[in-house]
Formats: structure tokens, sequence, C-alpha cells
């Protein structure tokens, strides 16, 4: 939804002038990447990490597996990125097979190897579609979890948002009414769950301000290169892919620079009209690579710092 008259003369410039030109280069970028199984992914991760450090991110952040399942690894990621990238870093941190005292621990860690901004989940339990089960000397869900690590510890929090509803959400209103409680636990900002259309962001962020919700909301991005697994991601979160997307990725397994590039532009054009209606802080989730990430914050103007052109150790 349109607000102003700075959006609409933004909008129409969206529509009457090459999309990505003139642009001031005025917006925020988050990264996020998952905690690396291999050293051959772990390499890559550094790879991805080294190319985007120089656009000043807000921050980066790392995410759990399944189930909780990288734990360990993504402490260590974490830890790496603040030692020896040296940017803001976040730690994802769920409720999911882990007690209010173990929760307590890492948290305590975190803070003493300088991380002070948390992604804070329910997260599930592993199995796609199996109910989620707290642990019986655990957190409940999110918000429970936002109060504790507020109880620890002053953490920056993020908290995860869903533009098309979570799949165990009983209707879009208490879903939200749930994204409030979280953020008046504690919680500082909403990072989305992937969407494909601007207008799917535009209407839930105004039914959250309707729900008196006032904390930045920032859009989280994907760009796709394989729609199937990007299907099998929607699937778990509630999230859509349109069916025009299979067309456009039609006949080209076997190209992938071809797909690269499909992946770049649906992925700008959508974070494009997202600025056209006044969003100036974006998330991406980058899955480790650097290239399509780099390419679409370039089209929206960001360039590089000078004073983040730093080495990160390999």
């Amino acid at each position: 939804m349109i607000r102003s008259l700075d959006e609409m003369n933004e909008a129409r410039m969206a529509l009457d002038t090459p999309l990505f030109s003139g642009l001031k280069g005025d917006i925020s970028a988050s990264f996020e990447f998952f905690p690396p199984k291999t050293e051959k992914m772990e390499a890559k991760l550094w790879d991805a990490i080294q190319e985007l450090v120089p656009l000043g991110p807000g921050f980066v952040s790392v995410t759990y597996g399944a189930g909780g399942s990288t734990r360990e690894r993504t402490h260590a990621t974490v830890s790496r990125i603040i030692r020896e990238a040296r940017i803001p870093a976040a730690a994802h941190l769920t409720c999911v097979a882990a007690s209010k005292a173990e929760i307590r621990e890492v948290a305590e860690q975190y803070w003493q190897e300088g991380v002070r901004h948390i992604v804070a989940l329910r997260g599930d339990n592993g199995e796609p579609g199996a109910a989620f089960e707290p642990h019986p000397d655990g957190y409940a869900n999110a918000m429970e979890l936002v109060a504790g690590l507020k109880d620890i510890a002053d953490f920056d929090i993020s908290v995860a948002a869903y533009p098309e509803t979570h799949p165990d959400a009983t209707c879009p209103e208490a879903d939200i009414d749930n994204l409030k409680r979280k953020l008046d636990a504690g919680a500082s900002r909403a990072i989305t769950q992937f969407f494909f259309s601007p207008e799917t962001f535009f209407r839930f962020r105004d039914a959250a301000a309707k729900q008196g919700i006032d904390a930045p909301i920032i859009p989280g991005i994907l760009p796709v290169t394989n729609v199937a697994q990007a299907r099998k991601f929607a699937s778990q979160c509630g999230a859509k892919i349109p069916d025009w997307m299979d067309g456009l990725f039609e006949g080209l397994d076997q190209r992938p620079a071809a797909r690269q590039l499909v992946a770049a532009t649906i992925a700008a054009e959508l974070c494009r009209r997202l600025y056209a209606g006044g969003v100036r802080d974006f998330h991406f989730y980058t899955l480790n690579r650097a290239d399509l990430t780099y390419a679409i914050c370039h089209m929206l103007g960001m360039r590089p710092e000078t004073n983040n052109v730093t080495e990160v150790a390999a």
C-alpha cells in the first residue's frame, strides 16, 4: 500500500524509467548463512562472507538445521565471523531439544564471545508436518524464548514473521497476534519468511500495523535457482511458489549461468517494487552463495564501503 507522495513518485519512476536507474543506495541489507557441514562447505561459506562484507551489512545471521541439528556448528560459525570477519553477527537460537538451562548456557557463552544479536525462533522438530513438541524443561514457544533471553542479557532480538501465515497458525489474525506477543516480550524487529509478491508483504505489513505492531518488519528475500528446492522450503513455512516461476526456469536445468540470471532478475525486481513501496531494509537468504545477493544489492544501489574492504581469513 503506497502511503505518501514521495512513494507515488517513486512508484511512477519505477514504471516510467529503467527499473534500477538513479537509485540512491539508501538501503540496508543483512545476510543469512547456514553453518557448513564439511571443510569444502566451510571454504565456500568464507568465500561468500568475504565477497559480501564490503557492502557493510547491518548484520549477518547463521541458522540452525532442522531439529537444532547444527547447534554446535552454528555457534562455531558465529564466533568465527565475529572474530575474523569483524562484522555484527546474529546467532539463531531455537526452543527445540533444549532445556532452559541449556539455552541459558549457550546464550551466556554467546554474550561472552561478543554476540549481541539473537534470532529467536520456536523451531521445528525436524520432520516436515510433525507437531512441535517442546522440551519438558524448555521454552514452549518463541515468545517465552524471547522473554528468557532478555532475562539473561540485553540481547538485540529478531523474530520471524510469516506474510502468508505460519502453517501451525489457526488464521492470519492469530499469527499476527503471536508476532505481537513476541515483539512485546522484547524483540526489536521481525524478519519475514520469503515470498514472491510485493503485495503479499504490503498486505501483511498493513495488517500488522492495524493490530498495533510498530516494530520494523524486514522482508526476507530468497533468490531462487532451483524451483524444486524452493518448493521444499516453502512447504515447511507456508510460503507459496507462483506458477509462473516454473515457466521461467523451464529448460534451464543444464544451464546454470542462465538460471542465475533469471534468479537475480526475479529477486531484484521484487526488491525494486518493495523499494517503490518504501522498503529500505532487506534480509537475504544467501544459501551460502554471494554472487546473486551481491548482484541484487548492486542493482539496488549498494556499493562497497572502502573501510569494509578487508580480507577474511580462509
